[in-house]
């Protein structure tokens, strides 16, 4: 382990210990333009070192590139690393852009044998519900997770975008070890509700798109126009037009608080999320994405940020000036049911 490993903490109420950063796969394969297959598999490599134990996939991502790919990963580390998966976006094979939310029993237990033998283990570390289907009952598709606990095919439960009354209704059928919602400078409706249900019921948060998909680093200003055509972001209404121009204004706070610690904005926004950890009293594991090495290294570093209070002063009304939705469709988000 490197000596700039980043520190632990618990993966749900009696979980196992995982590095308080961990590392979102889907861009390797998936949604944000072209990949580049061996820089990826060093960024995995590189994650490992610096103590990143939980890697994030979905069968969604790549309709099951992204834990194909993940597999020889996996085999070389498996009794290093914890692998999360999930499903619930059911793609049509007559029109593969599509994606129907299936929280069906029937569907539950297909989708977890395929991700089985696409990332070729034994058993899924943390199993989760990307999205919910306000069709079936919670505590239905919570209960067939449940036996798949029972019949040792994944270890944990955890659940993607829920409200507060869902996640209640889902561990009291069965423990949930983590809630993955968007969190960051610009993404905070979680706060209102998921996160002091969360911090009752013992589950840890794990941030996904903790970078604003990119936005936050200055990575690109205008998804239209700096992105390439197959990149998911051109249709997310807060990175285009106006509401792009408007949003780009916000950064000047996270700039100017990255200059006063010798950090990148990047790493300005993570510790921002990190530092939630001790705001709302509960473990906080961001998993920001990337497909480079040394991006690996500046993501962690972040774990070694401690924001003063004028600095999150300055950080902490950006997210009610933010212009545009994260989706054109909030009905899937926690914040579209709330």
């Amino acid at each position: 382990m490197s000596e700039h490993a980043i520190p632990t903490t618990t993966l749900g109420a009696d979980g196992p210990e995982v590095g308080v950063q961990g590392l979102g796969c889907m861009g390797m394969s998936f949604a944000y333009g072209p990949a580049d297959a061996d820089a990826s598999r060093s960024a995995l490599e590189r994650a490992l070192e610096r103590g990143v134990t939980l890697f994030d996939t979905a069968d969604a991502y790549g309709a099951g590139d992204n834990e194909r790919f993940l597999a020889p990963f996996l085999a070389a580390h498996r009794d290093e690393v914890l692998i999360a998966t999930k499903f619930a976006l059911s793609i049509p094979p007559d029109d593969p852009t599509r994606r129907i939310v299936r929280n069906d029993p029937p569907y539950i237990r297909q989708a977890v044998e395929a991700s089985l033998r696409r990332l070729d283990v034994d058993v899924i570390d943390l199993y989760y519900m990307h999205r919910r289907d306000v069709n079936v009952p919670i505590e239905e598709s919570v209960g067939v997770m449940a036996e798949l606990v029972r019949e040792g095919k994944v270890k944990q439960l955890g659940l993607s975008e829920v409200t507060a009354g869902e996640l209640r209704a889902a561990h009291a059928v069965h423990p949930i070890a983590a809630v993955q919602s968007e969190w960051s400078l610009f993404s905070r409706d979680i706060e209102a509700a998921v996160v002091p249900a969360a911090r009752e019921l013992g589950v840890t948060l794990v941030p996904y798109s903790p970078l604003g998909r990119g936005f936050l680093t200055g990575s690109f200003t205008d998804a239209a126009k700096d992105l390439t055509q197959d990149d998911f972001r051109r249709t997310m209404p807060r990175f285009t037009g106006d509401n792009a121009a408007a949003n780009a204004a916000l950064l000047e706070p996270v700039r100017t608080v990255a200059e006063q610690h010798g950090a990148t904005p990047a790493q300005v926004a993570l510790a921002w999320v990190h530092q939630q950890a001790s705001v709302h009293g509960l473990p906080v594991v961001p998993i920001p994405g990337t497909r480079s090495p040394s991006r690996v290294d500046e993501n962690t570093a972040a774990t070694r940020i401690t924001l003063t209070e004028a600095d999150l002063n300055l950080l902490d009304p950006i997210a009610d000036k933010v212009t545009g939705t994260r989706y054109a469709d909030m009905s899937f988000t926690s914040a579209g049911r709330e």
